[in-house]
């Protein structure tokens, strides 16, 4: 059973295996070495994802052909960051700036499915990037881990 508590023990994961460490691709290999689509916290963390996105206490807002919402304000425990989780269907959404950085975690819906050109798996962003996230070939869930919860929704 997937709680927002259970949720928050599998971020805390995460995150520990970031502590320490730049948002850079070294992270991004880091991550999907440790923590990739074949790793038992990503299929927990994934089946964690779908199971609150069912239950309404994630992903219970909707904008733009999007169900979003923010399941973590930023938090001491993991590394002050904020947890987001996106459910996209082959759209693009609003473009925005990481002032900090962002650490995404990658869970298609639909086999082929992919966020910004990558498929299952994690994408680092590093601090001062920007994009405009675009699912596409199918659905995803997308988990945004962001340090101090900085995003800063800006125009392409």
């Amino acid at each position: 059973m997937s709680t927002p508590e259970r949720f928050h023990a599998l971020m805390r994961q995460v995150t520990d295996l970031m502590a320490g460490q730049a948002l850079d691709g070294a992270l991004q290999q880091r991550l999907n070495q440790q923590a990739g689509p074949d790793s038992a916290l990503y299929a927990d963390i994934f089946a964690a994802c779908r199971q609150g996105v069912a239950d309404g206490w994630m992903c219970n807002r909707e904008g733009g052909g999007i169900r979003y919402g923010r399941v973590i304000k930023p938090a001491e425990d993991l590394g002050g960051c904020s947890v987001d989780v996106v459910d996209m269907d082959d759209l693009a959404g609003p473009h925005h700036a990481h002032p900090n950085g962002e650490v995404d975690m990658i869970m298609p819906l639909t086999d082929a499915a992919r966020f910004d050109g990558h498929g299952a798996g994690w994408l680092v962003y590093g601090p001062g990037s920007a994009h405009r996230p675009t699912v596409t070939q199918g659905r995803a869930l997308v988990l945004y881990l962001l340090p101090g919860g900085a995003i800063e929704f800006t125009r392409a």
